[in-house]
């Protein structure tokens, strides 16, 4: 259970991580709702800033939370609209942050509604070929009438073969967080 959770500091490089307690590294796409992911998770409204213009996360911003792990956000992966150098720049940032840091877990943000896109795939693959455990979360379930999400999650279990358990959650309406909750304790 969460009873607290507190921003710490946003940083722009490895050498700045924390690394006094178990941290959990948070992957996603742009747009794909990490920042309500984590007010969700944390029962915070506006704990991490939520923006309309995807690709707004530019650092990776650390959580504590319960005094005992960090989550750490990261800027979105995939983001079209940036220059071909900025883009470059987020790879390179990112696969440092993944190669360098040691993490209690990664996972992981896939948009259930819309599935694994080419990025999220490449991502995938890419975290297996180094060897980290990857949890997947899709986001956004409730965009999907429930008659409709046994066949969604069939089919993204079947883009992404390496991953058996797929959670999917609502940031809306907290559908799914009870089992999401169990990664952390």
């Amino acid at each position: 259970m969460i009873k607290e959770s507190v921003f710490v500091k946003s940083i722009v490089n490895v050498q700045e991580c924390l690394a006094d307690k178990p941290t959990y590294l948070i992957l996603g796409r742009s747009n794909v709702g990490k920042s309500s992911f984590i007010n969700a998770l944390l029962n915070r409204k506006n704990l991490a800033r939520v923006s309309g213009t995807p690709g707004k996360t530019i650092f990776f911003n650390y959580f504590l939370v319960n005094n005992e792990f960090y989550l750490l956000d990261s800027p979105g992966y995939g983001y079209a609209k940036r220059s071909k150098t900025s883009r470059e720049g987020f790879i390179n940032l990112i696969n440092d942050f993944i190669t360098k840091v040691d993490y209690q877990g990664i996972i992981q943000l896939i948009d259930f509604k819309v599935g694994p896109t080419e990025d999220d795939i490449d991502v995938n693959d890419y975290l297996h070929k180094n060897n980290h455990d990857v949890t997947i979360i899709c986001t956004k379930k409730d965009k999907i009438n429930r008659s409709g999400q046994a066949a969604q999650l069939k089919i993204i279990k079947e883009k992404l073969i390496s991953n058996p358990t797929i959670y999917a959650v609502s940031n809306t309406t907290k559908d799914g967080f009870d089992k999401v909750m169990q990664l952390f304790i």
